[in-house]
């Protein structure tokens, strides 16, 4: 799942000559404010990502600059760099807030790359007039996190923006203790947000709803352009998107953490990396973020919170074509959903077929899941042990139920379902083994990593553990350790929304 090369008609350029070519900034002013980065003191590079690097136009070996740190905390801005804040608002925690912005994000500009224009956007440069109360500071913490988990994500094949580099500071920031700052470069086609299009429709302003409709149909969407019906083609396809991104959150047991609608992209991708989780017991009412004190986000929620999240965005397309037209789309949910997640469930199970037979099948096996609290991801690896046979591939999950009379009357039901499709092991384990990752991103390999940034200012275990994920699933030999089930101090680890 690596960046592939640069096409031919791309040349790979330094620093100092990226090809800018800004198109956000071509909206009207009232789309956004001019800002500039504050300046860190004493920067320091904490990673590069060489797989990025493309599809921003960059050489790769830049990230060796001697001067790469000042130019990736805003110290130096790079030639051609415009930046901006975008404003949008949001609904957080299901309550509306009519003005938000990008309070400690701005985007450099558009550059072309090796998959066509990109966005690059620091996050934690400094204030921007959306602000509010903060400091417009990342910490290094929460950088490292989002660095990780944007990669993790993308090698795991869901949409999301990518992680160019973090650059740190020993600038002290204030959270819930005193830590320091950091500036991470992410990436993307755009960050355009339901919240954009909120903001407008909030305030009664039609016009504007229609100017950014119309800018991102033209740039992302351009197979709807001049159609009379171009702006119902377009929230049709928001639906199947983030339908299909949300059915990738739920099949690798991820949890967002915050679905507030600032935080859901107009192009189905995963953004804003926060208090997120990857599901270690299962507990499908699990909340990884501690600030979610109702639980809104829960794993089991994230559906229905998209849904919630996409009628948001209808309602702030209404000043543009009929509301039963945006209802008709939006009422596509349930089965753009289902059909993906079952899609995506039926190979983790090595199924080739559909059988009537399936949700009972599936139903049960999250239950007993459930009940055991058993590991997400070991489960899954490890069911491809299973044999059309007999049990003799059953003990590694087996051995970790607590009821395991019910685990045995499943496996012999899914043995059964396997064998009415003449399913053969060696083949279908190879095909199980490319969608169940051995690896991903648990809050305690991240945590290690950061523990060793901040305490021993060590950065290689974020080189190691990144390396690790962007094979999700490989065996890779002598890195078993990554893939191991939680020690017991991770369940004492927290996230929340400053994370």
């Amino acid at each position: 799942m690596n960046v592939p090369l640069a096409p031919p008609q791309v040349t790979l350029k330094p620093l100092d000559r990226l090809d800018w070519s800004p198109r956000f900034h071509r909206l009207p002013a009232h789309f956004y404010s001019r800002v500039l980065p504050q300046p860190l003191p004493d920067p320091y590079t904490v990673a590069f990502n060489p797989d990025a690097a493309p599809l921003a136009g960059m050489a790769p070996e830049e990230g060796r600059r001697a001067d790469f740190a000042e130019h990736f905390c805003g110290n130096r801005l790079l030639p051609g760099a415009t930046p901006l804040a975008a404003v949008y608002a949001g609904h957080q925690f299901g309550h509306y807030v009519p003005r938000l912005g990008d309070g400690r994000a701005m985007s450099l500009g558009e550059t072309v790359g090796s998959e066509g224009l990109c966005d690059l956007q620091f996050k934690g440069a400094g204030l921007t007039p959306y602000s509010r109360m903060g400091d417009g500071r990342a910490v290094l913490r929460s950088s490292i996190r989002e660095y990780l988990c944007s990669e993790a994500m993308h090698a795991l094949g869901i949409p999301t923006t990518r992680a160019l580099a973090i650059v740190g500071s020993d600038q002290p920031v204030i959270r819930e203790t005193v830590e320091t700052a950091a500036v991470v470069t992410r990436l993307a086609p755009s960050f355009i947000r339901f919240g954009s299009f909120e903001y407008w429709y909030h305030r009664r302003e039609a016009e504007p709803v229609r100017t950014l409709a119309d800018f991102v149909i033209d740039q992302f969407y351009p197979e709807f352009g001049g159609r009379p019906d171009r702006y119902e083609l377009f929230i049709g396809e928001v639906v199947r998107r983030t339908a299909h991104m949300i059915a990738g959150w739920q099949a690798v047991g991820f949890m967002h953490g915050v679905m507030n609608t600032d935080n859901m992209s107009i192009l189905g991708l995963t953004i804003d990396y926060g208090p997120f989780g990857f599901m270690d017991g299962f507990d499908p009412g699990h909340v990884c973020n501690h600030s979610d004190e109702g639980g809104r986000y829960a794993y089991n929620m994230q559906p229905r919170i998209a849904h919630w999240n996409l009628y948001a965005l209808g309602q702030a397309l209404v000043p543009l074509l009929d509301p039963e037209a945006i209802e008709a789309r939006l009422n596509t949910w349930d089965t753009l959903f289902d059909q993906a997640l079952e899609a995506r469930l039926r190979a983790k199970l090595g199924l080739a077929t559909a059988d009537p037979e399936d949700p009972a099948l599936v139903e049960e096996m999250f239950a007993l899941m459930a009940e055991s609290r058993l590991d997400f991801t070991l489960f899954f690896r490890n069911l491809a042990r299973v044999s059309v046979t007999g049990p003799v591939g059953d003990k590694a999950i087996r051995d970790h139920s607590m009821n395991p009379a019910r685990f045995d009357a499943w496996a012999a039901r899914y043995r059964a379902r396997l064998a009415r499709e003449g399913s053969r092991d060696a083949e279908r384990r190879v095909l199980m083994n490319a969608v169940n990752p051995k690896f991903v991103l648990r809050n305690y390999l991240a945590e290690t990593a950061i523990r060793k940034a901040a305490d021993e200012r060590d950065f290689g275990e974020i080189a190691r553990l990144h390396a690790v994920l962007r094979r999700p699933f490989d065996e890779q030999p002598g890195n078993e350790a990554y893939a191991a089930a939680p020690p017991d101090w991770a369940g004492r680890l927290e996230v929340s929304c400053s994370s």
